[in-house]
Protein backbone atom coordinates (compact mmCIF):
# COMPACT_ATOMS: atom_id res chain seq x y z
CA UNK A 1 0.00 0.00 0.00
CA UNK A 2 1.32 3.60 -0.73
CA UNK A 3 1.30 5.60 2.77
CA UNK A 4 2.88 8.89 0.58
CA UNK A 5 4.74 11.01 -1.44
CA UNK A 6 7.38 13.47 -0.47
CA UNK A 7 10.30 15.37 -2.62
CA UNK A 8 12.48 18.27 -1.86
CA UNK A 9 16.13 19.48 -2.96
CA UNK A 10 17.76 17.35 -0.19
CA UNK A 11 17.98 13.83 -0.44
CA UNK A 12 18.52 13.39 3.17
CA UNK A 13 15.38 15.23 3.81
CA UNK A 14 13.42 13.18 1.47
CA UNK A 15 14.13 10.05 3.34
CA UNK A 16 13.50 11.93 6.55
CA UNK A 17 9.86 12.77 5.81
CA UNK A 18 9.74 9.30 3.83
CA UNK A 19 10.14 7.30 7.22
CA UNK A 20 8.03 9.44 8.77
CA UNK A 21 4.98 8.37 6.54
CA UNK A 22 6.21 4.74 6.75
CA UNK A 23 6.01 5.13 10.38
CA UNK A 24 2.41 6.56 10.35
CA UNK A 25 3.09 10.18 10.70
CA UNK A 26 0.65 12.65 8.50
CA UNK A 27 1.96 14.78 5.66
CA UNK A 28 2.82 17.84 8.55
CA UNK A 29 4.75 15.58 10.58
CA UNK A 30 6.64 14.58 7.20
CA UNK A 31 7.08 18.16 6.37
CA UNK A 32 8.44 19.52 9.62
CA UNK A 33 10.88 16.41 10.13
CA UNK A 34 12.09 16.86 6.79
CA UNK A 35 12.35 20.20 6.97
CA UNK A 36 14.39 20.14 10.31
CA UNK A 37 16.51 18.10 8.57
CA UNK A 38 17.16 20.56 5.86
CA UNK A 39 18.23 22.92 8.38
CA UNK A 40 21.30 20.87 9.42
CA UNK A 41 22.22 19.70 5.78
CA UNK A 42 21.91 22.53 3.63
CA UNK A 43 22.61 24.90 6.36
CA UNK A 44 22.73 28.32 4.25
CA UNK A 45 20.30 27.24 2.08
CA UNK A 46 17.65 27.62 5.44
CA UNK A 47 18.13 27.30 9.56
CA UNK A 48 16.13 27.26 12.43
CA UNK A 49 17.14 31.06 12.08
CA UNK A 50 15.17 32.07 9.36
CA UNK A 51 11.37 32.51 7.72
CA UNK A 52 8.98 30.46 5.50
CA UNK A 53 5.00 29.76 4.71
CA UNK A 54 3.21 26.73 4.77
CA UNK A 55 0.26 25.61 3.00
CA UNK A 56 -2.43 22.66 4.61
CA UNK A 57 -4.87 21.04 2.76
CA UNK A 58 -5.98 18.53 5.67
CA UNK A 59 -9.12 17.30 4.64
CA UNK A 60 -9.50 14.32 7.55
CA UNK A 61 -8.98 17.54 10.25
CA UNK A 62 -11.27 19.59 7.94
CA UNK A 63 -8.70 22.37 7.49
CA UNK A 64 -6.86 24.48 4.69
CA UNK A 65 -5.02 27.41 5.54
CA UNK A 66 -1.55 28.99 5.78
CA UNK A 67 1.27 28.88 8.74
CA UNK A 68 2.93 31.79 7.53
CA UNK A 69 6.28 32.41 9.69
CA UNK A 70 8.27 35.75 7.60
CA UNK A 71 10.70 37.32 9.38
CA UNK A 72 10.02 40.80 10.93
CA UNK A 73 12.15 43.77 11.28
CA UNK A 74 13.81 44.31 14.70
CA UNK A 75 12.04 46.81 16.98
CA UNK A 76 15.26 49.29 16.82
CA UNK A 77 15.28 50.28 12.80
CA UNK A 78 14.59 53.17 11.19
CA UNK A 79 13.05 53.96 7.61
CA UNK A 80 15.82 55.99 6.61
CA UNK A 81 18.77 54.64 8.40
CA UNK A 82 20.75 52.93 5.11
CA UNK A 83 19.17 56.14 2.99
CA UNK A 84 23.21 57.48 2.67
CA UNK A 85 24.27 54.11 1.79
CA UNK A 86 22.57 53.13 -1.75
CA UNK A 87 24.92 51.99 -4.75
CA UNK A 88 22.10 50.32 -6.79
CA UNK A 89 19.01 48.14 -7.34
CA UNK A 90 19.21 44.69 -7.97
CA UNK A 91 18.04 44.20 -11.69
CA UNK A 92 15.28 41.71 -10.62
CA UNK A 93 13.94 43.80 -7.59
CA UNK A 94 15.61 41.74 -5.59
CA UNK A 95 16.81 44.45 -2.67
CA UNK A 96 19.14 46.95 -2.74
CA UNK A 97 23.12 46.66 -2.43
CA UNK A 98 24.50 48.90 -0.09
CA UNK A 99 27.86 51.08 -0.07
CA UNK A 100 28.52 49.30 3.19
CA UNK A 101 26.94 45.85 2.90
CA UNK A 102 25.22 46.42 6.09
CA UNK A 103 21.96 44.73 5.05
CA UNK A 104 23.37 42.17 3.17
CA UNK A 105 25.88 40.61 5.71
CA UNK A 106 26.72 40.78 9.31
CA UNK A 107 24.63 41.56 12.51
CA UNK A 108 22.37 44.74 11.09
CA UNK A 109 21.15 42.02 8.37
CA UNK A 110 19.53 40.08 10.91
CA UNK A 111 15.07 40.09 11.36
CA UNK A 112 13.20 38.71 14.01
CA UNK A 113 12.97 34.65 12.64
CA UNK A 114 10.27 32.87 12.57
CA UNK A 115 11.02 29.29 11.16
CA UNK A 116 11.26 27.38 14.60
CA UNK A 117 8.02 28.90 15.19
CA UNK A 118 6.25 28.04 12.44
CA UNK A 119 7.73 24.15 12.68
CA UNK A 120 6.27 23.86 16.21
CA UNK A 121 3.16 25.41 16.01
CA UNK A 122 2.69 23.10 12.88
CA UNK A 123 3.34 20.06 14.83
CA UNK A 124 1.12 20.98 17.97
CA UNK A 125 -1.91 21.75 16.14
CA UNK A 126 -1.80 19.04 13.24
CA UNK A 127 0.61 16.92 13.60
CA UNK A 128 0.22 13.43 15.17
CA UNK A 129 3.69 12.57 16.35
CA UNK A 130 5.54 14.40 19.53
CA UNK A 131 7.92 17.20 19.23
CA UNK A 132 11.12 14.97 20.18
CA UNK A 133 10.37 12.25 17.53
CA UNK A 134 10.21 14.90 14.85
CA UNK A 135 13.19 17.07 15.39
CA UNK A 136 15.07 13.89 16.21
CA UNK A 137 16.52 12.76 12.47
CA UNK A 138 17.94 16.45 12.66
CA UNK A 139 19.95 15.63 15.92
CA UNK A 140 20.99 12.66 14.56
CA UNK A 141 22.33 14.66 11.19
CA UNK A 142 24.13 17.07 13.20
CA UNK A 143 25.72 14.21 15.26
CA UNK A 144 26.87 12.32 12.34
CA UNK A 145 27.85 15.12 10.16
CA UNK A 146 26.71 16.19 6.52
CA UNK A 147 28.06 15.75 3.01
CA UNK A 148 28.95 18.76 1.08
CA UNK A 149 26.88 18.60 -1.59
CA UNK A 150 27.68 19.66 -5.64
CA UNK A 151 24.25 22.13 -4.65
CA UNK A 152 26.64 23.63 -1.33
CA UNK A 153 29.77 23.50 -3.11
CA UNK A 154 28.00 25.57 -6.13
CA UNK A 155 26.24 28.19 -4.27
CA UNK A 156 29.33 29.04 -2.32
CA UNK A 157 31.11 29.35 -5.41
CA UNK A 158 28.50 31.49 -7.58
CA UNK A 159 26.84 33.12 -5.10
CA UNK A 160 28.51 36.28 -5.80
CA UNK A 161 28.08 38.51 -8.97
CA UNK A 162 26.69 42.30 -9.74
CA UNK A 163 27.76 43.49 -6.37
CA UNK A 164 26.53 40.73 -4.01
CA UNK A 165 29.23 39.45 -1.50
CA UNK A 166 29.97 35.76 -1.96
CA UNK A 167 28.72 33.20 0.51
CA UNK A 168 32.43 32.47 1.16
CA UNK A 169 33.62 35.37 1.95
CA UNK A 170 30.91 35.89 4.06
CA UNK A 171 32.06 33.07 6.06
CA UNK A 172 35.53 34.36 6.21
CA UNK A 173 34.13 37.62 7.97
CA UNK A 174 32.53 35.30 10.98
CA UNK A 175 34.96 33.49 13.37
CA UNK A 176 32.52 30.60 13.93
CA UNK A 177 31.45 30.52 10.18
CA UNK A 178 35.42 30.60 9.55
CA UNK A 179 35.64 27.00 12.05
CA UNK A 180 32.69 25.38 11.12
CA UNK A 181 32.79 25.55 6.90
CA UNK A 182 36.33 26.58 6.34
CA UNK A 183 39.67 24.82 6.67
CA UNK A 184 43.23 26.24 8.08
CA UNK A 185 43.55 28.09 4.93
CA UNK A 186 40.14 29.77 5.20
CA UNK A 187 38.57 28.18 2.12
CA UNK A 188 35.38 25.82 1.96
CA UNK A 189 36.10 22.19 1.96
CA UNK A 190 35.46 20.18 -1.47
CA UNK A 191 32.59 18.29 -2.48
CA UNK A 192 32.03 14.96 -0.22
CA UNK A 193 33.59 16.66 2.45
CA UNK A 194 31.84 15.04 5.78
CA UNK A 195 31.17 18.39 7.99
CA UNK A 196 30.24 17.74 11.76
CA UNK A 197 28.62 20.99 13.96
CA UNK A 198 28.65 19.97 16.84
CA UNK A 199 27.63 23.45 18.23
CA UNK A 200 24.14 22.98 16.01
CA UNK A 201 24.06 19.51 17.38
CA UNK A 202 23.63 21.32 21.13
CA UNK A 203 21.67 23.20 20.29
CA UNK A 204 19.11 21.28 18.60
CA UNK A 205 19.66 19.16 21.71
CA UNK A 206 18.13 21.74 23.72
CA UNK A 207 15.38 22.70 21.62
CA UNK A 208 14.21 19.08 21.56
CA UNK A 209 14.28 19.16 25.40
CA UNK A 210 13.67 22.23 26.72
CA UNK A 211 11.30 23.72 23.81
CA UNK A 212 11.23 26.18 21.54
CA UNK A 213 10.42 28.44 24.52
CA UNK A 214 14.78 27.79 24.89
CA UNK A 215 14.97 29.84 21.46
CA UNK A 216 12.46 32.60 21.75
CA UNK A 217 12.86 33.30 25.46
CA UNK A 218 15.80 31.53 27.66
CA UNK A 219 18.40 29.80 27.72
CA UNK A 220 19.33 30.09 23.77
CA UNK A 221 17.83 33.56 23.43
CA UNK A 222 19.91 35.18 25.98
CA UNK A 223 23.19 33.89 23.97
CA UNK A 224 21.55 35.15 20.79
CA UNK A 225 20.88 38.66 22.69
CA UNK A 226 23.84 38.78 24.70
CA UNK A 227 26.11 38.49 20.75
CA UNK A 228 23.36 40.87 19.13
CA UNK A 229 24.35 43.16 21.88
CA UNK A 230 27.97 42.70 21.42
CA UNK A 231 27.96 43.14 17.87
CA UNK A 232 25.65 46.19 17.64
CA UNK A 233 23.09 43.82 16.06
CA UNK A 234 19.30 45.22 15.78
CA UNK A 235 17.61 41.77 17.47
CA UNK A 236 16.45 42.26 21.07
CA UNK A 237 14.85 40.00 23.52
CA UNK A 238 11.34 41.75 23.24
CA UNK A 239 12.02 40.79 19.14
CA UNK A 240 12.53 37.56 19.98
CA UNK A 241 9.13 36.85 22.86
CA UNK A 242 6.79 38.89 20.62
CA UNK A 243 7.46 37.28 17.40
CA UNK A 244 3.68 35.80 16.37
CA UNK A 245 3.06 33.39 13.02
CA UNK A 246 0.36 34.71 10.75
CA UNK A 247 -2.47 32.79 9.93
CA UNK A 248 -4.66 33.15 6.58
CA UNK A 249 -6.49 31.82 5.01
CA UNK A 250 -5.90 30.42 1.15
CA UNK A 251 -5.32 33.14 -1.30
CA UNK A 252 -7.68 31.96 -4.32
CA UNK A 253 -7.71 32.12 -8.17
CA UNK A 254 -8.78 29.85 -11.36
CA UNK A 255 -7.05 28.51 -14.31
CA UNK A 256 -9.08 27.15 -16.89
CA UNK A 257 -11.25 24.87 -15.19
CA UNK A 258 -9.19 25.20 -11.85
CA UNK A 259 -8.83 26.63 -8.66
CA UNK A 260 -5.94 28.20 -7.29
CA UNK A 261 -4.83 28.17 -3.57
CA UNK A 262 -1.59 30.03 -3.02
CA UNK A 263 0.09 32.59 0.13
CA UNK A 264 -1.24 35.66 0.93
CA UNK A 265 1.17 38.62 0.74
CA UNK A 266 3.72 39.63 1.75
CA UNK A 267 3.96 36.12 0.00
CA UNK A 268 4.24 35.79 -3.79
CA UNK A 269 1.11 34.07 -4.34
CA UNK A 270 -0.64 36.88 -5.42
CA UNK A 271 1.91 37.23 -8.23
CA UNK A 272 0.87 33.82 -9.94
CA UNK A 273 -2.49 34.27 -9.49
CA UNK A 274 -2.09 37.30 -11.90
CA UNK A 275 0.10 35.79 -14.11
CA UNK A 276 -2.33 33.03 -14.57
CA UNK A 277 -4.96 35.06 -15.31
CA UNK A 278 -3.23 37.59 -17.75
CA UNK A 279 -2.11 33.74 -19.90
CA UNK A 280 -5.91 32.69 -19.05
CA UNK A 281 -6.67 34.98 -22.36
CA UNK A 282 -4.08 33.36 -24.25
CA UNK A 283 -4.29 30.40 -26.45
CA UNK A 284 -0.67 29.23 -25.15
CA UNK A 285 -1.19 25.77 -26.40
CA UNK A 286 -1.24 26.55 -29.90
CA UNK A 287 1.78 28.70 -29.41
CA UNK A 288 3.77 25.55 -28.58
CA UNK A 289 6.29 25.36 -25.43
CA UNK A 290 8.91 27.66 -25.52
CA UNK A 291 8.15 28.92 -28.59
CA UNK A 292 9.43 32.95 -29.53
CA UNK A 293 6.04 34.07 -29.07
CA UNK A 294 5.56 31.53 -25.93
CA UNK A 295 8.11 33.30 -24.13
CA UNK A 296 7.48 36.93 -25.17
CA UNK A 297 3.71 36.35 -24.23
CA UNK A 298 4.35 34.59 -20.85
CA UNK A 299 7.47 37.47 -20.00
CA UNK A 300 5.11 40.33 -20.48
CA UNK A 301 2.51 38.48 -18.22
CA UNK A 302 5.62 38.45 -15.77
CA UNK A 303 6.74 41.88 -16.27
CA UNK A 304 2.98 43.27 -15.99
CA UNK A 305 3.02 41.31 -12.59
CA UNK A 306 6.72 42.45 -11.35
CA UNK A 307 5.64 46.66 -11.92
CA UNK A 308 2.47 45.64 -9.99
CA UNK A 309 4.45 43.80 -6.99
CA UNK A 310 7.13 46.77 -6.95
CA UNK A 311 4.43 49.45 -6.63
CA UNK A 312 1.97 47.72 -4.24
CA UNK A 313 2.98 44.70 -2.73
CA UNK A 314 4.16 44.50 0.72
CA UNK A 315 2.94 43.12 4.77
CA UNK A 316 -0.25 44.14 4.51
CA UNK A 317 -0.44 45.37 8.38
CA UNK A 318 1.57 48.15 6.90
CA UNK A 319 0.40 48.98 3.61
CA UNK A 320 -3.04 48.67 1.86
CA UNK A 321 -2.44 46.04 -0.97
CA UNK A 322 -4.71 45.76 -3.60
CA UNK A 323 -5.59 42.48 -3.47
CA UNK A 324 -8.55 42.81 -5.08
CA UNK A 325 -7.66 44.52 -8.16
CA UNK A 326 -4.26 42.61 -8.71
CA UNK A 327 -6.03 38.66 -8.64
CA UNK A 328 -9.01 40.64 -10.75
CA UNK A 329 -9.51 38.76 -14.05
CA UNK A 330 -11.10 41.67 -15.33
CA UNK A 331 -8.13 43.73 -14.85
CA UNK A 332 -5.84 40.80 -16.06
CA UNK A 333 -7.59 41.00 -19.17
CA UNK A 334 -7.08 44.56 -19.76
CA UNK A 335 -3.10 43.99 -19.30
CA UNK A 336 -3.43 40.75 -22.07
CA UNK A 337 -5.11 43.31 -24.14
CA UNK A 338 -2.01 45.66 -23.80
CA UNK A 339 0.36 42.41 -24.54
CA UNK A 340 -2.34 41.46 -27.42
CA UNK A 341 -1.82 45.03 -28.73
CA UNK A 342 1.99 44.78 -28.53
CA UNK A 343 2.59 47.10 -25.34
CA UNK A 344 5.66 46.56 -23.79
CA UNK A 345 5.69 45.96 -20.05
CA UNK A 346 8.80 48.83 -18.91
CA UNK A 347 10.04 47.24 -15.63
CA UNK A 348 12.29 50.50 -13.73
CA UNK A 349 15.79 49.24 -11.93
CA UNK A 350 18.11 51.08 -10.43
CA UNK A 351 21.50 49.65 -11.36
CA UNK A 352 21.70 45.66 -11.76
CA UNK A 353 22.91 42.75 -9.45
CA UNK A 354 21.62 39.20 -9.24
CA UNK A 355 19.16 37.41 -7.78
CA UNK A 356 19.63 34.87 -4.55
CA UNK A 357 18.80 31.45 -4.18
CA UNK A 358 18.95 30.81 -0.60
CA UNK A 359 15.88 28.82 -0.15
CA UNK A 360 14.50 25.41 0.01
CA UNK A 361 11.03 23.90 -0.73
CA UNK A 362 9.20 20.52 0.66
CA UNK A 363 5.96 18.73 -1.08
CA UNK A 364 4.40 16.26 0.79
CA UNK A 365 0.52 14.01 0.66
CA UNK A 366 0.34 11.00 2.81
CA UNK A 367 -2.87 8.07 2.26
CA UNK A 368 -5.48 10.43 3.68
CA UNK A 369 -5.06 13.41 0.89
CA UNK A 370 -3.23 15.35 3.65
CA UNK A 371 -1.18 17.75 1.60
CA UNK A 372 2.02 20.62 3.21
CA UNK A 373 3.35 22.66 0.75
CA UNK A 374 6.52 24.54 2.56
CA UNK A 375 9.20 26.72 1.17
CA UNK A 376 11.31 28.15 3.78
CA UNK A 377 14.88 30.06 3.57
CA UNK A 378 17.48 32.30 5.39
CA UNK A 379 16.92 34.87 2.63
CA UNK A 380 20.55 35.85 1.88
CA UNK A 381 22.15 34.29 4.73
CA UNK A 382 23.98 36.76 6.94
CA UNK A 383 27.03 34.80 7.52
CA UNK A 384 26.85 35.17 11.20
CA UNK A 385 27.13 32.07 13.58
CA UNK A 386 26.81 32.61 17.43
CA UNK A 387 29.67 31.07 19.60
CA UNK A 388 28.25 27.63 21.47
CA UNK A 389 24.70 27.50 19.09
CA UNK A 390 26.09 26.24 15.35
CA UNK A 391 22.97 27.62 13.34
CA UNK A 392 23.19 30.98 10.63
CA UNK A 393 20.80 33.65 11.15
CA UNK A 394 19.05 34.99 8.35
CA UNK A 395 20.23 38.28 6.52
CA UNK A 396 16.76 39.31 5.49
CA UNK A 397 17.30 43.13 5.89
CA UNK A 398 18.78 43.12 2.36
CA UNK A 399 15.21 43.03 0.61
CA UNK A 400 13.81 45.86 2.23
CA UNK A 401 14.01 49.27 0.35
CA UNK A 402 16.36 51.77 2.11
CA UNK A 403 14.60 54.71 0.52
CA UNK A 404 11.70 56.59 3.04
CA UNK A 405 8.37 56.23 1.97
CA UNK A 406 8.10 53.36 -0.69
CA UNK A 407 6.13 50.44 -0.53
CA UNK A 408 9.14 48.12 0.60
CA UNK A 409 10.67 50.81 3.14
CA UNK A 410 11.90 49.80 6.33
CA UNK A 411 10.23 49.99 9.28
CA UNK A 412 10.08 48.33 12.89
CA UNK A 413 7.68 44.93 12.85
CA UNK A 414 7.11 44.85 9.09
CA UNK A 415 7.81 41.77 6.82
CA UNK A 416 9.19 41.85 3.74
CA UNK A 417 7.98 40.71 0.90
CA UNK A 418 8.84 37.14 -0.60
CA UNK A 419 8.57 35.35 -3.58
CA UNK A 420 7.34 32.24 -1.81
CA UNK A 421 4.27 30.84 -3.39
CA UNK A 422 3.78 27.19 -2.03
CA UNK A 423 0.57 26.38 -4.35
CA UNK A 424 -1.99 23.60 -5.00
CA UNK A 425 -3.83 23.55 -8.40
CA UNK A 426 -7.18 21.77 -7.37
CA UNK A 427 -9.37 20.20 -10.46
CA UNK A 428 -13.00 18.96 -9.35
CA UNK A 429 -12.59 19.86 -5.79
CA UNK A 430 -9.28 17.65 -5.39
CA UNK A 431 -5.54 18.39 -5.39
CA UNK A 432 -3.91 18.07 -8.54
CA UNK A 433 -0.70 19.78 -8.65
CA UNK A 434 1.36 20.90 -5.32
CA UNK A 435 3.77 22.98 -6.19
CA UNK A 436 6.84 25.29 -4.87
CA UNK A 437 10.33 26.39 -5.19
CA UNK A 438 13.18 27.84 -3.93
CA UNK A 439 14.88 30.78 -5.63
CA UNK A 440 13.95 34.66 -4.13
CA UNK A 441 12.03 36.30 -6.95
CA UNK A 442 12.74 33.89 -9.50
CA UNK A 443 10.04 31.34 -6.97
CA UNK A 444 6.70 33.05 -9.17
CA UNK A 445 8.01 32.42 -12.54
CA UNK A 446 9.59 28.95 -11.81
CA UNK A 447 5.93 28.00 -10.32
CA UNK A 448 4.11 29.83 -12.59
CA UNK A 449 5.81 27.74 -15.89
CA UNK A 450 5.63 24.25 -13.88
CA UNK A 451 1.79 24.66 -13.57
CA UNK A 452 1.84 25.72 -17.01
CA UNK A 453 3.81 22.77 -17.96
CA UNK A 454 1.39 20.38 -16.46
CA UNK A 455 -2.08 22.19 -17.43
CA UNK A 456 -1.66 23.23 -20.80
CA UNK A 457 1.62 20.37 -22.41
CA UNK A 458 0.19 17.97 -20.10
CA UNK A 459 3.57 17.30 -19.01
CA UNK A 460 4.00 14.86 -15.99
CA UNK A 461 5.41 16.75 -12.46
CA UNK A 462 9.22 15.64 -13.52
CA UNK A 463 9.27 16.58 -17.00
CA UNK A 464 7.23 20.04 -15.66
CA UNK A 465 10.17 20.98 -13.74
CA UNK A 466 12.63 19.68 -15.50
CA UNK A 467 11.83 21.88 -18.99
CA UNK A 468 14.36 24.50 -19.63
CA UNK A 469 13.26 27.99 -17.91
CA UNK A 470 13.48 31.89 -18.57
CA UNK A 471 11.94 34.61 -16.41
CA UNK A 472 11.45 38.45 -17.47
CA UNK A 473 11.88 40.09 -13.46
CA UNK A 474 13.72 43.37 -15.52
CA UNK A 475 13.02 44.12 -19.41
CA UNK A 476 15.35 41.34 -20.45
CA UNK A 477 14.36 38.07 -20.16
CA UNK A 478 16.93 35.61 -18.86
CA UNK A 479 16.63 32.48 -20.22
CA UNK A 480 18.81 28.61 -19.36
CA UNK A 481 20.97 27.41 -21.84
CA UNK A 482 18.97 24.55 -23.33
CA UNK A 483 16.39 26.93 -24.72
CA UNK A 484 18.04 26.93 -28.41
CA UNK A 485 19.60 29.66 -29.75
CA UNK A 486 17.77 29.91 -32.76
CA UNK A 487 14.33 30.63 -30.54
CA UNK A 488 16.07 33.48 -28.98
CA UNK A 489 17.39 35.14 -31.98
CA UNK A 490 13.69 35.54 -32.84
CA UNK A 491 13.39 37.58 -29.66
CA UNK A 492 16.32 39.69 -30.25
CA UNK A 493 15.14 40.40 -33.87
CA UNK A 494 11.80 41.94 -32.18
CA UNK A 495 13.82 43.90 -29.62
CA UNK A 496 13.67 41.93 -26.82
CA UNK A 497 17.10 41.80 -24.51
CA UNK A 498 17.71 38.15 -23.93
CA UNK A 499 20.40 37.26 -21.87
CA UNK A 500 21.42 33.72 -21.72
CA UNK A 501 22.10 32.35 -18.62
CA UNK A 502 25.42 29.52 -18.72
CA UNK A 503 23.42 27.27 -16.68
CA UNK A 504 21.07 24.47 -18.00
CA UNK A 505 19.06 24.45 -15.35
CA UNK A 506 18.06 27.32 -13.18
CA UNK A 507 15.78 30.24 -11.99
CA UNK A 508 14.51 28.24 -9.12
CA UNK A 509 14.50 24.52 -8.28
CA UNK A 510 11.27 23.63 -8.85
CA UNK A 511 9.35 20.69 -6.46
CA UNK A 512 5.86 19.45 -7.19
CA UNK A 513 3.35 16.25 -7.37
CA UNK A 514 0.84 15.85 -9.61
CA UNK A 515 -2.50 13.88 -9.25
CA UNK A 516 -4.23 12.72 -12.48
CA UNK A 517 -6.65 10.23 -12.34
CA UNK A 518 -6.11 9.28 -8.91
CA UNK A 519 -2.04 8.53 -9.40
CA UNK A 520 0.64 10.43 -7.73
CA UNK A 521 3.96 11.27 -9.30
CA UNK A 522 6.14 14.10 -7.93
CA UNK A 523 8.82 16.03 -9.69
CA UNK A 524 12.52 17.29 -7.98
CA UNK A 525 14.22 20.13 -9.98
CA UNK A 526 17.01 18.25 -11.66
CA UNK A 527 19.16 21.59 -10.99
CA UNK A 528 19.28 20.88 -7.47
CA UNK A 529 20.75 17.43 -5.48
CA UNK A 530 16.80 16.04 -4.58
CA UNK A 531 14.53 13.34 -4.96
CA UNK A 532 10.91 11.90 -4.67
CA UNK A 533 10.37 8.84 -2.96
CA UNK A 534 7.00 7.02 -2.30
CA UNK A 535 6.30 4.77 0.45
Amino acid sequence: MTHGIITAPQPEAVETGALVLQAGGNAVDAAISSALVQTVVDPMMCGIAGFGSLQLYLPDKNFHGFIDFHTTAPSSVSESMWENQISHEARDGFGFILKNRANEVGYESIMTPGTLKGFYEAIKEYGTMPWDKIIQPAIDFASEGFSISPAIDEFWDRSAGHGRISMDEKLRLNQNARRIYLDENGNTYPIGTRIKNLDMLNTLEKIRDQGIESFYSGEIANKIVKDMKVHKGFLSLKDLEDYKTIRNEPLWGEYKDMKVATNQPPGGGIMVIQMLNILNNFDLRSMGHNSPEYIATVSEAMKYATIDKDAKVGDPDYLDVPITQLTDPLYAREIADLIKNGVRADVIRYGDSKESEDTTHIAVMDELGNTASMTHSLGMPSGVITNELGFMYNGCMSVFDPRSGRTGSIKPGKRRFTGMSPTIIFKDDKPHVVVGAPGGTYITMGVLQSILNVVEFDMNMQEAVSAPRFTANSNAIDVTNRIPRFVTKELENKGYEVIRNPFSYGFAGVHGIRIKNGIWDGGADPGRDGMVLYI
